[in-house]
């Protein structure tokens, strides 16, 4: 009883607010007692309470929803959202809700089919795609093949050819590629054999050729009924326009002309496997005395291109044969190309009579390595560099029990060797290229020559420029080798190991010697990005579609990666190049339908057109998880799904703006026709829509009266 000697005093809960009293005549029929939720009737009146989410407030009777993110965010591992009488965690983009509905996973996105076009890397909470070499990343996830030929010719002196993943400089008729691959040199060389006695020879050059005058002395005169002196030139072997036959031009050329020897072999190994090792350079010709046997040597040539290899492949036996098993082929095949040093020519033994000694040697090169296949390891020295060859049965190899050539076991997966190493094949595994070599591939068996008798650079280079003792960007020579000059004013050069500067062309100088690059140039107007100089206009132009140039000041346009292009001229990025292929026939029972680029930005005024035609009884099921469309344009960029292409057709889907929030859905036709358009005005990521068809024979039969999915722009 309440002091007042009226009023009933209820009994306390200890999770309910103090000391309101309750009316004995307070009842739950009467407008549920006063309560906002529930009331029940006690022997004291009426007891309120509130649901699950919901606290009673002083009062006893009002409930008034609990913000549960306010107390350690819920429980949420990142965002907690509250609602009326509950709340719901999230995750932020690239995680994943656990099914305890609070943690969050990183998604590993790379896990996933169509993720890369190449390689993928994943990180928590997001990934990275990566290209393999020669290509480049456009639209997030897409490589296209570098136009290496577009960005100043590749850097070749002459013509350039783009090729996958790379290219190719091309040289003009009776010249070669220079060791560096991008300058050319004559491949026919003409020296001087000396000249006859009591005469005097003088050569100057002229242009691609050597011209020579050789006069006789006071009362002397020359052979043949010829006049007191003549000219000949060596070049591209052919007879001069213009000079006498009677001056015996070729036959001095023909004792002068230094042709590269190349060489060929190959040789086969039966049920053996070969393992080739690079020993590294060596200062001094030795005998292999451990195992018996004098290496093949040919340490004074001079040598242009290495190529050897050991390579074994499984050839299948005849369909006619019962077995089953294959036959393993191993070959040993050497390539290499030598020349002649003009240097060494004596009165004794000229240039003809030093190309016949080279001839000699590589030959007897050959004799020793096809002497050598039957031994279980021998030697070969070229060029100071030591080549073993280690053979050993296949017993107890069976194929597909260790990786391919060129690819070592890591974490139980096989990898190929990264550049700047080889296969050692003894070792099983991959080795630094050694000193004095290098390799720019991948899985290769074998580390390539350094150019230069004096090339000493470090192990495992893995390009031209780690070799050592090349002339430095801004600097040439006519080897490429130390020592170098510096580029003449109006002249400059980007690359490592030229033979020669480049022109900045219009008449336009320099800022110093040693300029590395166009950006030195002293142009009349300083260009911005997407724009490129040209030095006949003197002026800026715009780069054309498809090409990009994100840099002030250069002389050349970026051709986009793979098919993709640009929307309009003047792009400064790559980030501008997009790819603009999209539509089709689609499969019949699974496939995606994608916007051009996707994920990243379609490209403006594109149109795409999908069709899917099941087979009979199938119907069609679409995800959509989401779609980014700019709403801001009125509808510029739309995906509609119809019947066919008729526009009063049974629609099943149509958009023109972003949902993140994904949906799914039966096509209300058996057949389905998709179009996306865009406009010029705005873009955005598009869409990924992936579909099935399933068997519909037992459901309603298609185009039954299930609604349209239309979702247009917001009033």
């Amino acid at each position: 009883m309440h002091m007042d000697g009226k009023t009933c005093i209820g009994e306390r809960r200890s999770d309910q607010s103090p000391s309101i009293p309750i009316l004995a005549n307070e009842t739950c029929s009467v407008n549920n007692g006063g309560c906002d939720s529930r009331c029940h009737d006690v022997f004291s009146g009426v007891h309120c309470s509130c649901p699950m989410g919901f606290m009673l407030q002083a009062d006893r009777k009002t409930c008034k929803d609990i913000d549960e993110c306010r107390v350690n965010n819920g429980g949420c591992d990142h965002y907690c959202r509250n609602s009326v009488g509950s709340f719901e965690c999230g995750c932020k983009k690239g995680y994943k809700l656990l099914i305890n509905e609070k943690g969050c996973q990183d998604i590993d996105e790379c896990s996933f089919d169509r993720t890369c076009d190449h390689m993928c890397a994943n990180s928590p909470g997001s990934f990275q795609c990566l290209c393999h070499k020669g290509y480049s990343l456009y639209g997030i996830t897409h490589c296209g093949d570098i136009d290496e030929c577009s960005i100043n010719k590749g850097g070749c002196k002459f013509g350039c050819t783009n090729v996958p993943a790379g290219f190719e400089c091309t040289c003009p008729t009776g010249y070669k590629l220079h060791w560096n691959r991008k300058d050319c040199i004559e491949l026919i060389k003409c020296a001087s054999s000396g000249p006859p006695s009591h005469s005097s020879l003088a050569c100057s050059r002229n242009g691609k050729k050597d011209t020579c005058s050789l006069t006789c002395s006071s009362k002397t005169l020359l052979h043949s009924d010829s006049d007191s002196s003549y000219i000949f030139s060596c070049g591209t072997p052919a007879v001069r326009p213009g000079i006498n036959s009677k001056q015996n031009t070729s036959h001095h050329c023909i004792e002068t002309m230094v042709l590269p020897i190349k060489q060929k072999a190959s040789f086969k190994l039966k049920d053996s496997r070969c393992d080739l090792l690079v020993r590294g350079r060596t200062s001094r010709v030795e005998e292999n005395t451990r195992h018996g046997n004098a290496p093949a040597t040919c340490t004074d040539c001079q040598l242009t291109y290495i190529n050897l290899k050991c390579d074994s492949s499984w050839k299948a036996r005849s369909r006619s044969l019962r077995s089953t098993i294959n036959k393993k082929i191993t070959r040993i095949s050497l390539e290499l190309e030598a020349e002649v040093k003009v240097d060494d020519a004596t009165a004794n033994c000229g240039i003809s009579c030093l190309h016949q000694r080279l001839e000699r040697k590589i030959k007897s090169i050959l004799k020793s390595l096809r002497k050598s296949i039957n031994q279980e390891r021998f030697v070969i020295r070229l060029a100071s560099i030591e080549y073993e060859v280690i053979q050993r049965g296949t017993a107890g190899r069976e194929r597909g029990e260790n990786c391919l050539p060129g690819q070592q076991r890591m974490w139980g997966k096989c990898a190929s060797c990264p550049p700047g190493t080889y296969y050692h094949g003894q070792m099983d595994q991959c080795q630094p290229c050694p000193q004095g070599t290098y390799q720019e591939k991948e899985g290769q068996l074998l580390c390539d020559l350094c150019p230069g008798a004096d090339a000493n650079g470090p192990a495992g280079a893995s390009n031209l420029s780690a070799c050592g003792g090349q002339c430095s960007p801004g600097q040439f020579s006519t080897s490429g080798y130390k020592p170098c000059q510096s580029c003449s004013r109006g002249m400059y050069q980007p690359d490592t190991g030229r033979t020669q500067c480049i022109s900045c062309g219009g008449g336009i100088n320099t800022r110093h010697e040693g300029a590395t690059s166009f950006q030195d140039c002293e142009t009349k107007v300083q260009c911005s990005p997407g724009h490129y100089y040209n030095t006949t206009l003197h002026r800026c132009i715009r780069c054309l579609i498809g090409f990009y140039q994100p840099e002030f000041r250069q002389n050349f346009c970026i051709a986009c990666p793979g098919n993709s292009s640009t929307d309009f001229d003047g792009s400064t990025s790559i980030a501008q190049c997009k790819n603009r292929h999209c539509g089709g026939e689609l499969g019949d029972y699974t496939g995606f339908l994608e916007s051009p680029n996707y994920p990243g930005n379609y490209p403006s005024n594109v149109e795409c057109t999908w069709n899917i035609s099941p087979p009979a009884k199938r119907k069609i099921l679409l995800v959509v998880p989401e779609i980014f469309l700019p709403s801001e344009d009125e509808c510029g960029d739309l995906l509609v799904m119809r019947k066919n292409a008729s526009p009063s057709s049974i629609t099943t889907y149509e958009t023109c703006q972003t949902y993140e929030r994904p949906i799914a859905f039966t096509a209300r036709s058996r057949k389905l026709w998709v179009h996306f358009k865009s406009n010029e005005v705005n873009s955005a990521r598009g869409f990924q829509v992936p579909y099935v068809t399933y068997d519909g024979s037992s459901t309603e039969t298609s185009g039954s009266s299930a609604p349209a999915w239309r979702l247009n722009a917001r009033s």
